[in-house]
């Protein structure tokens, strides 16, 4: 067995990338968005014995958190955060390695990470910390076939209680703990240490590689349905899990992140942190700066978000959504010289479970936004239309097959795509959007007389876009 694990890691570094300039680029995030346990976690285990005390937080032990690059390359560096949290955390015991299955790693490929040459940092409440460059020695080739949806697994030790973790919640990931008290374990390769699982990511928030000075990097902005609510788990079956696969089909070398985060909102709420946390997180425009601007080599933003707003939580108007993505927009040319910024429909709440987007108003908004986001004078560079991709022509709802559940089964909400919702969704990115060719003409909004008629909603429990 271990000969034939020395094989398959020969074989990811054959070949060499030859030495041209680089730069760094995210290649994975995981948009923190409060403190445990305020969020909106899909199919979480139990975590009464991973972490049995919310002001506590974790207590001396590890974490093994799993993550899929979409870029690879020789050095990484990692982001670390203590954005809500209460007091200093202490990181150290810190490696990252490839991951075989489950908390077991490739024999041999597991190295300790630092932070300004030392093996620890601490980072004051509200801080973050980037790591040093670490060297992965079975990266030769950054484009080997071999090394495209593997998995790395980033091992880290908090010191002390954390009090209650930065986190987010919606990883549809399983990721790894020690017990509390267990210690530094991160340099152990095998799985034995990591008896407890989660479906969420702690602390860590970004991933950086070294790559090609023409690298592109396109960041997927929005709420649970590019968080991935309703997908599968562990299948990277998001929407931009599928938009990164066609990419790499079609050849193109540019990194997809991920920056969704499950019930958030373009404007609101008001005011957020650690005493007035809720489970969307910060508003979209709060959070621009650590989710988006905050990243490196940023290209390219699809926007996709307003359903959470203007539904009877956020209670916003379609105005108020349509101002924030004015000046969302106008912050984000601002900052990034010749960024390309593309806009999305909001998917359909015909039919919907969900009691926060029942009122006919809601629907209302939702279609006022869509018709701004197609015909948005020259505010986008393209729009990708989901709404399309995803409803039918008659009546306006999601389509049927996109409705049950794949997380955990269920007939659905009729709000959430499933597995296949997030297929038709990541086949209707037109990629020349991405290249900066002329993309096709987004098609007209449907008729007003197909869409559905207010009162046919279906009644159910409330329930957050989440």
């Amino acid at each position: 067995m271990r000969n034939l694990i020395s094989m398959v890691l020969m074989t990811v570094t054959l070949g060499t990338t030859p030495a041209l300039a680089q730069k760094w680029v995210t290649a994975w995030a995981g948009s923190v968005q409060g403190p445990y346990p305020v969020g909106n976690p899909t199919a979480q285990p139990e975590l009464r014995f991973a972490l049995p005390s919310q002001e506590m937080g974790a207590k001396d032990q590890t974490f093994r958190l799993i993550v899929k690059p979409e870029l690879w390359g020789q050095k990484v560096r990692l982001r670390f955060s203590n954005a809500y949290g209460a007091k200093a955390i202490t990181f150290d015991g810190a490696f990252v390695g490839l991951q075989m299955s489950g908390a077991a790693l490739m024999p041999g490929s597991n190295r300790p990470v630092t932070f300004g040459a030392k093996k620890s940092v601490t980072v004051p409440p509200g801080g973050q910390a980037w790591s040093d460059a670490v060297t992965l020695p079975f990266v030769g080739n950054a484009m080997a076939p071999e090394l495209m949806g593997r998995k790395l697994a980033v091992s880290f030790h908090v010191a002390g209680d954390t009090g209650p973790p930065t986190w987010h919640a919606k990883a549809l990931q399983t990721s790894y703990i020690t017990a509390p008290g267990a210690g530094a374990l991160g340099e152990l390769e095998d799985e034995s240490a990591f008896p407890n699982s989660t479906t969420s990511w702690f602390f860590l928030d970004a991933m950086d590689v070294q790559a090609a000075a023409d690298t592109r990097l396109v960041v997927c902005f929005g709420d649970s349905i590019t968080d991935g609510t309703s997908s599968s788990l562990n299948g990277d079956d998001r929407w931009p899990d599928v938009l990164a696969r066609r990419l790499r089909a079609a050849g193109v070398h540019m990194g997809v992140v991920n920056a969704g985060i499950g019930g958030n909102q373009v404007v609101g709420p008001a005011e957020y942190g650690l005493t007035k946390a809720l489970p969307g997180g910060p508003s979209a425009l709060s959070r621009m700066d650590r989710d988006v601007l905050g990243l490196s080599g940023v290209t390219h933003v699809i926007w996709m978000e307003g359903i959470n707003d203007v539904s009877t939580n956020g209670n916003a108007t379609a105005d108020q959504v349509i101002a924030g993505y004015k000046e969302g927009v106008a912050k984000l040319r601002a900052k990034i010289a010749g960024v390309r910024v593309i806009g999305a429909t909001l998917t359909s709440i015909v039919g919907t479970t969900s009691a926060a987007h029942l009122p006919p108003e809601v629907e209302r908004k939702r279609l006022a936004v869509n018709a701004f986001i197609r015909d948005n004078k020259g505010l986008f560079d393209g729009v990708v239309d989901f709404d399309r991709a995803t409803a039918e022509v008659v009546g306006g709802a999601m389509r049927p097959e996109y409705i049950p559940g794949s997380t955990i089964g269920g007939p659905g909400d009729g709000l959430h795509p499933n597995r296949a919702g997030y297929l038709a969704m990541g086949d209707a990115v037109d990629l020349r959007l991405l290249s900066g060719a002329p993309a096709k003409a987004a098609r007209p909004a449907r008729p007003a007389a197909l869409v559905g008629k207010p009162g046919t909603e279906k009644v159910g429990a409330e329930k957050p876009a989440g």
